[in-house]
């Protein structure tokens, strides 16, 4: 296959990131081979197992510090990881939103004695982790969460649902987002930990059948009046919007790295595949419209990396706002849309086929303009801030 990757940007340039992508690439070719995958794909999930090995090879926790168990990187580590993941066509395992989505709030938000809590096992795949922020009749809109959080005591008791829970069925420790004893609007926005093995009242629905991503385990999660402990909130009461306000610009831009992995690998199987093929005597590259329609992606996959890595850039020094995050996922998650369609057409019928890599990465790429916050919701905050 050709090897589709664009120049990377100087802050990239270290060595210890280069060998942190080839150990990943090692990892991904031991641990994820192709006929293994296809087995998850019909299952639904992943093995569990797979998640301890990524613990024992280091994946897990590369930004947390090394004082919790974790690798002691920075944001740059989990943009390499997502970025491996993307070239090797791994859609679907999030080992990035457990890396660089859900622990972020513990690393973050969390007392001492929740870190060294939960931030080892995070660490060793001994937790996976998830957030329950979605609910069946509330999507992007944070404010209007139903799921109910009453405390009793040194107790909190949490009823309701969420829906759409990546790592729903795997998780051990989730992040559930609820109201706190019925206080309105965003003041009344909390997050609490549960620890999935020891909660009375907890129920994973049946894990969600998707179009792509098939392996990635997608719930509904039931919140049966469970009882935690009232020291597993995170931050203070009424606090969890703004930690959500604070975090999801980091979701988002994550979000928008996959997007781009995913347009460079989609880019080299289609290369590949148009200097291989010939039609009327010659490589279908040959033909005039087939080398424009790459020149097009390639000047399209260009303009994202760039705005990918000035906002990377603006992230690494705390100054990546809401508007800039929801730009960097709005551009990359449509150009991935539009990129992975106009490659697919370049297969012909082999490109509606299945077994083609290229008709996965078109299912899979569908949900991107859709989790994290639909393109129409990125629009939203975009314009609120012209």
């Amino acid at each position: 296959m050709s090897n589709f990757v664009l120049p990377r940007a100087t802050f990239l340039e270290d060595e210890d990131f280069t060998m942190f992508a080839d150990m990943v690439k090692r990892f991904l070719a031991v641990h994820m081979p192709a006929e293994r995958v296809s087995e998850w794909r019909e299952a639904g999930l992943v093995d569990r197992a797979l998640w301890r090995e990524a613990g024992a090879a280091g994946l897990l926790g590369v930004s947390i510090p090394a004082e919790y168990g974790g690798a002691g990187g920075d944001f740059r580590h989990e943009m390499v990881l997502a970025e491996a993941l993307g070239h090797a066509g791994v859609e679907g395992w999030d080992i990035t939103l457990h890396n660089a989505v859900v622990a972020p709030y513990v690393t973050s938000f969390g007392t001492e004695e929740q870190k060294q809590r939960w931030l080892p096992k995070i660490c060793s795949g001994e937790m996976v982790l998830a957030v329950a922020m979605t609910e069946p009749g509330t999507g992007s809109d944070l404010q209007s969460i139903r799921t109910q959080a009453r405390i009793d005591g040194n107790e909190v008791v949490i009823s309701g649902s969420k829906t759409f829970i990546t790592n729903g069925q795997h998780a051990d420790l989730i992040l559930v987002v609820a109201r706190l004893d019925g206080e309105p609007g965003a003041k009344g926005i909390a997050l609490f930990a549960v620890e999935t093995a020891d909660a009375p009242g907890f129920e994973r629905g049946t894990n969600l059948e998707k179009i792509g991503r098939e392996y990635g385990d997608t719930s509904e999660l039931f919140f049966n009046d469970v009882r935690v402990p009232l020291e597993n909130m995170l931050g203070a009461p009424g606090a969890g919007f703004g930690m959500l306000m604070a975090k999801l610009p980091q979701e988002r831009l994550i979000i928008a790295i996959q997007s781009l992995a995913a347009i460079e690998y989609v880019i080299s199987l289609t290369v590949a595949y148009v200097k291989e093929r010939k039609a009327f005597g010659k490589a279908i590259f040959d033909f005039q419209n087939s080398q424009f329609v790459l020149a097009e992606c390639k000047t399209q996959a260009m303009a994202v990396r760039a705005l990918i890595e000035r906002c990377t850039e603006l992230h690494l020094n705390d100054q990546l706002d809401s508007a800039t995050a929801s730009a960097a996922k709005l551009f990359a998650t449509e150009q991935q849309g539009i990129i992975v369609d106009r490659c697919l057409q370049l297969f012909g019928g082999y490109g509606y086929m299945s077994e083609y890599p290229i008709a996965q990465a078109y299912k899979d790429a569908r949900v991107t303009r859709i989790y994290g916050g639909t393109s129409e919701i990125m629009k939203l905050l975009i314009a609120r801030s012209l």
